[in-house]
């Protein structure tokens, strides 16, 4: 059984590109899948990725394959599933193995993220999926996993068992390194096989853990699909609806919605779409002694994938009354940010990026210049630019990309309101405050809508197990089965040892 290469590279050609293969497809021959070439340029290099694109009727024959394998992913005790997983990630974050060397020279070019970022996001994400974290995913949502395995007794009488779908479909976005592997990995633990569609942006990361997998534990190699097209081509996107029972999308509210009219009835869609996020400085957090480190704190959160994912604040409501004014505080962070700037570099934006940022400042500048109390830190040319804004307001969507606002509030209850206004879209809250505060304020943050609430500076590194988008990761896959206590009973009636 021939499977594609993950990550395969050569050496830079006369054109200076670095060579690689995305994609895993088991069971059929590479060669009968038509590879279609995706360019990458970023820090003076160049990578050129063949990603397998399937023609409808090739994806319609793997995902029957694929659906079939999951019946010997379905007899695998669960245990044996964290196993194969924390052994894959386990080989992932060996940093002297060639497929390791590849990913960090090649992840870089492509996303853009400069090569310590990307090296540090790689380590911070792949930690997150070990078998102690694995084994907090499963409680959090079954609390017995053995639901996965088999049927088990019910408190009230009964019995329960968690059923995965036969093929549950991914349709990934790019902004964020390694966003694939929450999707995969939940799907593997409640036992569902898997087909991925790669974004055009990142084709990598996915790629690489579904062929270690299959290296590992070769039970699991029939298990998993990735797979590219681009955007729109109804005929692939009406076939993958047609065999998924459920689909989970990552994405922009129009491609969900795209995605939304193409499922049958009767089938799930788990949409994770656009977020905002949002930090809380209490003036405990500012003393002379604790102002510096909060602003680095928020700094991390800031450059963090340079806000390319839904939990990076854009805004940060600072209390005043403390030693350090929540001005002072703002200046505190842009320095911060201008320091980090050495270590961890703006990846190059693209020009609607860069546009995007112009229009930000532009429109901040002429608030200023009607008298509206707002203060632009940073220059027009330096890579990040904060905000401040002594009267505060809804939450601003920002220009990403190391731009935010800081906005002076007399006390963080004020900021509630404001977070109400968005809740619809309303995310992950990194708080800095005491205790006290922390316990008297989430009832707050939870009626405003936020389903997240963390510390500043561990805003983009979610715990496993975490309810995204305040839903659950594994329960949301599954089907509840039950026996209830009269099928037992009657069963009891009907058995060779009746009275």
């Amino acid at each position: 059984m021939r499977k594609t290469s993950a990550t395969r590279t050569t050496a830079p050609s006369a054109q200076n590109a670095f060579k690689a293969q995305a994609g895993y497809i088991p069971g059929m021959e590479a060669n009968g899948i038509h590879r279609q070439t995706l360019r990458f340029e970023a820090h003076g290099q160049c990578v050129e990725v063949e990603v397998l694109r399937p023609t409808p009727a090739q994806l319609a024959t793997l995902a029957t394959s694929i659906i079939a394998a999951q019946k010997q992913l379905a007899a695998l005790p669960v245990m044996e599933i964290v196993d194969a997983i924390d052994r894959s990630i386990a080989r992932m974050l060996e940093a002297d193995t060639p497929e390791r060397r590849e990913i960090e020279r090649l992840l870089p070019i492509i996303s853009g993220f400069s090569p310590e970022m990307t090296r540090l996001g790689i380590n911070a994400c792949l930690k997150a999926f070990r078998r102690p974290q694995l084994l907090r995913f499963l409680v959090e949502d079954f609390g017995d996993p053995g639901l996965l395995d088999d049927f088990r007794p019910r408190p009230k009488g009964g019995w329960t068992r968690a059923c995965g779908p036969a093929l549950l479909a991914h349709v990934w976005a790019g902004n964020v390194p390694g966003l694939p592997l929450w999707s995969m990995v939940a799907g593997l633990l409640v036992k569902a096989s898997g087909i991925g569609k790669m974004s055009s942006d990142e084709p990598l990361f996915a790629s690489w853990f579904a062929h270690t997998l299959a290296e590992v534990d070769p039970r699991l190699a029939n298990a998993l699909a990735v797979v590219w097209w681009p955007g729109g081509d109804t005929g692939l996107e009406q076939a993958l609806c047609q065999h998924a029972d459920v689909l989970k999308v990552y994405g922009g509210d129009s491609a969900i919605a795209a995605w939304q009219r193409r499922l049958p009835a009767g089938k799930r869609l788990l949409a994770h779409g656009y977020k905002l996020s949002v930090g809380l400085v209490s003036g405990t957090a500012l003393d002379t002694r604790q102002s510096q480190a909060t602003a680095r704190q928020a700094a991390l959160d800031i450059l963090r994938w340079d806000q390319q994912g839904c939990y990076s604040p854009q805004t940060l409501f600072v209390e005043r009354g403390a030693q350090v004014s929540p001005s002072e505080f703002a200046c505190h962070l842009a320095g911060e940010l201008a320091t980090l700037e050495h270590t961890f570099p703006r990846r190059a934006l693209a020009l609607e990026e860069s546009t995007s940022v112009a229009h930000w400042r532009q429109t901040l500048e002429l608030e200023e210049l009607r008298g509206e109390a707002i203060e632009l830190l940073g220059s027009t040319d330096a890579p990040w630019g904060i905000a401040y804004m002594d009267k505060p307001q809804a939450p601003l969507p920002t220009a990403l990309n190391r731009t935010a606002c800081v906005m002076a509030v007399d006390s963080l209850e004020d900021a509630m309101p404001l977070l109400a206004g968005q809740r619809a879209v309303l995310q992950t809250v990194g708080l800095a405050a005491s205790p006290e505060e922390l316990f008297r304020l989430a009832p707050l943050i939870a009626e405003a809508g936020a389903t997240r609430i963390c510390a500043l500076g561990a805003m983009t590194t979610p715990e496993p197990g975490w309810h995204h988008d305040g839903r659950f990761s594994l329960l949301d896959l599954v089907r509840m089965v039950d026996i209830e206590t009269s099928a037992e009973t009657a069963a009891e009636a009907l058995a060779s040892y009746r009275n």
